[in-house]
């Protein structure tokens, strides 16, 4: 990662046509605050560029009454010459303000985009580097909206700031030269336009309150929703669609009831901008009309200080503005900066200190004690499927720091210590519910890959020729060639087994050093799952394979098998040795009660008392115990 300092530097000059960023940088999320500052401070040229064109804009803005008290006056004068100047003053202030608000327009629309695209790369980037391990901490519903909606947000605040400051300053300016021009209502003025700015403040911490609830709610109706459609295919089967149709309802009413009173307050809170510059504007108007009745100021000065507490109205709407942009942005950016904080588990320093050479040997588990040896078939049972698929995660060094176990050892060299391409490159996790992204079957398996495995090879290990000829059928091209077949949105028009084939030859096509395999024929019958086993033993051979299951069929093609049990592991063998020799292991794999368990163990005992079943080994701790296990079986 490059200091913070140099990358600042190259980011200023950075335009949307540059997009992306080559480098996002390294954010500083302690807080939602200090990650709009960051923001801020990343494009400092971007938004003195915006600051300079709204100070022109703003400043014209201003100019105006000027020139219009001077008309009036020459007018009233009979004075040609000084009409003539006045007329050139307002085309000097009317050219500042098509230009500056031209180029404040653009200035500003290239920093939010480009804010934007930066917090995005940084939540790709997060995404990428966490796996699966992020929607276990963050709501898959608040990984949806911090990615979309509050980056939206962000954006807006970081757009909002400099036209905000270019009005600050304008007002400042405006106040001072109305106080110097006409000191008897200037100072009317200058002592009204802080209350006018500051009247709102109050009703602020409520209105964000109320807008934080409407965006908690939103996102909870968003991760029903997506709960809803990704599992609506069983719930027609079950006959619950009704019901989590209903369930969506209700949460979309309380989205639209928390709207409504987000709404009223900002519309209070719009209301009162309305009212006050009015209250202010009728004071003016009244006791200038006194003061030139009186003839202590002239027509032209009461139209100039009419005309500027006019247009003073105009940068003060940018008051209300950068009060909704902060409010909306500031939860939003405390969401992001949330996500942003999370790592990956990391014991010897920063990630990267290695080089990115891929290491080799022994796939080993320090915390559960798990050895899977190089270029064998090792399958693992769990009793817990949730804690087979935590493991499954570890081993492919995908815990996050909130997991305090030790490093994954590939080889000699810990995955925590890999740089993450690496790492990933190394050891391949394919999880219980594999992703299919929408595109061709070439494009699906168009993977990064060692050029060892062809795509067909794969599919055939895969046992794909169903799916091959479905997609085939539903081709739309007529070619003829399922590569060229188009594969909808997650595979939603391929049902559960299809999809769970193809991720798997999409895993066998990577061919990493180390294949990592969470129950990866949970969902096809049992003569597709026997000839699966024996195409990824055939086409695997040679290479680590790691095959989390309970099932007969793969179990009994596997070199080794282990017994993982409340997180350690208590048993190493065969297959069927481990059903005679092992209790538990008969449990879990047969799913019998401990009835059935208890009585199948007692039919080996013999006469005399003692038993023909070996008694169930503790739990196994190191790995030298491991090594002496493997030998002796």
């Amino acid at each position: 990662m490059h200091g913070l300092g140099h990358s600042t530097t190259h980011w200023d000059v950075m335009q949307i046509r540059d997009l992306p960023y080559p480098d996002p940088g390294k954010p500083d999320a302690r807080s939602g605050p200090s990650f709009l500052y960051w923001l801020g401070r990343s494009q400092l040229r971007g938004q003195l560029k915006s600051l300079s064109w709204g100070l022109l804009h703003q400043l014209g803005v201003a100019g105006l009454p000027l020139g219009a008290g001077l008309a009036v006056q020459a007018v009233v004068d009979r004075s040609g010459g000084r009409l003539a100047l006045a007329g050139a003053v307002i085309a000097l202030f009317g050219a500042a303000i098509t230009v500056g608000d031209t180029m404040l327009h653009r200035a500003a629309v290239t920093n939010w985009i480009t804010a934007a695209s930066r917090v995005q790369q940084l939540l790709s980037r997060k995404t990428a580097e966490l796996g699966s391990a992020l929607t276990r901490r963050v709501a898959a519903g608040e990984v949806v909206a911090v990615s979309t909606g509050d980056v939206e947000k962000i954006g807006w605040f970081v757009e909002a700031l400099s036209r905000f400051l270019a009005a600050v300053v304008a007002v400042v300016v405006v106040c001072v030269g109305l106080v110097l021009y006409v000191p008897s209502i200037g100072v009317v003025v200058a002592v009204g336009v802080p209350v006018l700015a500051l009247a709102v403040l109050p009703l602020l911490p409520r209105a964000t309150r109320r807008a934080d609830v409407q965006r908690e709610k939103a996102g909870r109706a968003t991760e029903l929703a997506a709960d809803t459609v990704a599992g609506l295919r069983v719930l027609r089967g079950i006959g619950g669609e009704e019901l989590f149709l209903t369930r969506y309802r209700e949460a979309s009413q309380e989205v639209r009831r928390a709207a409504v009173r987000s709404a009223r307050m900002w519309a209070l809170i719009s209301a009162i901008q309305v009212f006050l510059p009015g209250v202010l504007m009728i004071t003016v108007v009244w006791y200038g009309a006194i003061l030139a009745g009186d003839g202590r100021i002239s027509v032209g000065e009461l139209v100039t200080v009419y005309s500027a507490v006019t247009l003073l109205l105009f940068p003060l709407r940018h008051f209300e503005e950068i009060a909704m942009a902060y409010s909306f942005s500031r939860p939003s950016a405390t969401r992001a900066a949330r996500v942003l904080r999370l790592e990956r588990t990391s014991h010897d320093g920063e990630r990267g200190g290695l080089d990115d050479s891929r290491p080799t040997g022994d796939l080993y588990d320090p915390a559960t004690g798990l050895l899977a040896r190089a270029g064998r078939l090792t399958a693992v049972v769990c009793g817990d499927p949730d804690a087979a698929g935590r493991l499954a995660e570890r081993l492919g060094g995908h815990a996050t720091e909130e997991e305090k176990s030790p490093s994954v050892l590939l080889g000699e060299v810990a995955l925590d210590d890999l740089p993450l391409d690496a790492a990933r490159a190394s050891v391949l996790v394919q999880d219980k519910d594999p992703v299919l992204l929408s595109g061709t079957l070439t494009e699906l398996l168009d993977v990064p890959a060692s050029g060892d495995v062809r795509p067909r090879d794969a599919l055939d290990a895969a046992q794909c020729d169903d799916v091959l000829a479905a997609l085939v059928q539903a081709s739309v091209d007529g070619s003829g060639d399922p590569l060229r077949s188009r594969i909808t949105e997650r595979g939603r028009s391929l049902s559960g087994g299809q999809r769970q084939r193809l991720a798997l030859a999409r895993s066998l096509v990577a061919d990493p050093e180390v294949l990592v395999l969470d129950e990866p024929t949970s969902a096809v019958d049992s003569h597709t799952e026997a000839r699966i086993a024996e195409g990824v033993r055939r086409l695997r051979s040679g290479r680590t394979t790691v095959v989390f299951a309970s099932s007969p069929l793969l179990l009994d093609r596997a070199d080794t098998v282990v017994f993982v049990h409340e997180g350690k592991v208590a048993a190493v063998g065969a297959h069927r040795e481990l059903l005679r020799d092992d209790a538990r292991y008969l449990g879990v794999v047969t799913r019998s009660t401990d009835d059935e368990t208890e009585s199948g163990t007692d039919a080996g005992r013999t006469g005399d008392g003692t038993d023909d079943v070996t008694h169930v080994p503790t739990p196994l701790k190191t790995r030298e115990q491991l090594e002496e296990i493997e030998e002796s079986a």
